[in-house]
């Protein structure tokens, strides 16, 4: 059982990157999935989140309108496109799965968590 966050590395700001994050072991479909980061020094923070259908989303007001997050289930994976990416992105981006119901924002009720993949945005 694994839970496994790829695609990032270094871009330029304005630049773009699209995270994935692929699931084996599990019903990939009955969690909610949620993407967070944690830059050096700072704490973990949401990203944004989907819902089991994929028809409910959120985001953090500080990725809004660049962020689109989006899943497959009959892939076991979801995605996090990243456009118009700045310096502040910067940081280890980790996928994590919530049992609950509805989206949510709170690390805490994220009980599944894959390693995290690192995102440089030059200036």
């Amino acid at each position: 059982v694994q839970l496994q966050a790829s695609g990032g590395g270094l871009v330029q700001a304005g630049g773009s990157l699209r995270l994935s994050c692929s699931d084996t072991g599990r019903t990939f479909s009955i969690y909610c999935v949620g993407w967070f980061r944690q830059a050096p020094g700072k704490e973990r923070e949401f990203v944004a989140a989907i819902s089991r259908s994929g028809a409910a989303t959120d985001y953090a007001d500080s990725v809004k309108g660049r962020f689109t997050i989006s899943r497959d289930s009959a892939k076991n994976t979801a995605f996090l496109q990243m456009n118009n990416l700045k310096p502040e992105d910067t940081a280890v981006y980790y996928c994590a799965l919530s049992w609950g119901r509805d989206i949510t924002r709170n690390v805490r009720d994220y009980t599944i968590w894959g390693q995290g993949t690192e995102v440089t945005v030059s200036s």
